[in-house]
């Protein structure tokens, strides 16, 4: 007699369950404990070369061209904010994560999750600045998909994007590819839109408007590439868990270390004051309109030129070098002279802030 299939058994989940039974808001903020469900849950069950490299999108070899394929999901609050709402957010976040892998967007797919009493008005809003933010960057949203939840089973809108791209040749860009005496670039002030967003939940006032510096960076990292081809080895856009969480993985993933000067780190003051007021670190604060550049010593100078030269790359900076030393770690020279050990981002600074 057959026995009866135990569909409880096989591999233990990989995640310390005793440590962490439920989900928590930190398993989303990009930092330690992202890394930590990605790397120990997800890579593992789904594991494949492609998926394994971590990168912002996944490199697809086709017919002899190199696709870049993306997705990702947008559950911001306040889904409106100064600069952009949550939709032009999601065509900006999907349209960024190909120009990481160095490519250029050609097609993008919509999925809404919709919650029941959603005003109509609103969701025509954000279709039509989907629209907006799709038709300024050149590429067509060409499919998608839409479903309704009960009332109270949501937040209004979820909006998910997935977009392909062309690879242009001889482009090589992954967090591996990082060598001792690569220069790290930044391609403008920090921490813009994790503040922007909080300055709207928290009811701070500027003496400017403070907006977010949500903008789709595909042509400016195009210009980049221009200019250093080959010697551009890695890309990234420091969103979740803001720069520090971006340059750990980068750190960890090619087992080198990382040197930052935070005098040369591009921080405005009005951001620096609201973090200070509400005890942020700059480094870990969200960004949807920057990127970081890790190019090799003898092409960073016409790199950063060719971003300060684009206008979202006006305030582009150099803030460190890639080094031999402290495999793994980031490592940040202060403004007094000190050093101090930059780490992964623990918990969840900024819920809800893409």
């Amino acid at each position: 007699m057959n026995k009866p299939i135990n569909f409880m058994a096989g591999p233990q989940c990989p995640i310390p369950i005793s440590d962490y039974p439920h989900i928590l808001l930190a398993h989303g903020g990009g930092g330690r404990l992202t890394q930590m469900l990605i790397e120990r849950m997800f890579v593992p069950a789904f594991a494949n070369t492609t998926l394994e490299t971590l990168h912002d999108g996944a490199l697809l070899p086709i017919n002899g061209a190199r696709v870049a394929f993306s997705t990702d999901s947008f559950v911001i609050s306040p889904r409106v904010f100064p600069g952009g709402d949550i939709g032009s957010l999601a065509v900006h976040g999907t349209v960024n994560d190909l120009a990481m892998c160095g490519a250029q967007p050609l097609a993008l797919a919509a999925g809404f999750i919709l919650e029941e009493g959603l005003p109509m008005e609103e969701l025509w809003r954000y279709v039509q600045s989907m629209q907006h933010a799709a038709s300024n960057v050149g590429v067509p949203i060409v499919t998608g998909d839409t479903k309704v939840v009960d009332r109270g089973k949501g937040d209004g809108i979820y909006i998910n994007t997935t977009g392909i791209g062309l690879i242009p040749a001889g482009i090589h860009v992954a967090p591996t590819r990082a060598q001792p005496g690569d220069l790290i670039l930044v391609s403008g002030a920090i921490a813009v839109h994790g503040i922007a967003i909080m300055s709207v939940r928290e009811g701070l006032m500027f003496e400017t408007t403070l907006a977010s510096d949500s903008a789709p960076l595909h042509e400016l990292v195009a210009q980049a590439l221009a200019v250093g081809g080959e010697h551009v080895h890695v890309l990234r856009d420091p969103t979740r868990g803001g720069v520090a969480s971006t340059l750990n993985e980068i750190a960890q993933a090619a087992n080198l270390g990382l040197r930052l000067d935070e005098a040369k780190i591009p921080v405005w003051d009005d951001v620096r004051g609201a973090c200070e007021i509400l005890g942020l670190d700059p480094l870990y604060v969200a960004n949807e309109g920057k990127c970081l550049v890790i190019v090799a010593r003898q092409a960073a100078e016409a790199v950063l030129a060719a971003l300060q030269a684009h206008p979202l790359g006006r305030e582009a900076a150099l803030i460190g070098e890639v080094v031999a030393d402290h495999p793994g770690r980031v490592v940040l020279r202060t403004r007094i002279g000190g050093q101090r050990i930059v780490d992964m981002l623990t918990g969840e600074q900024l819920p809800r802030i893409c």
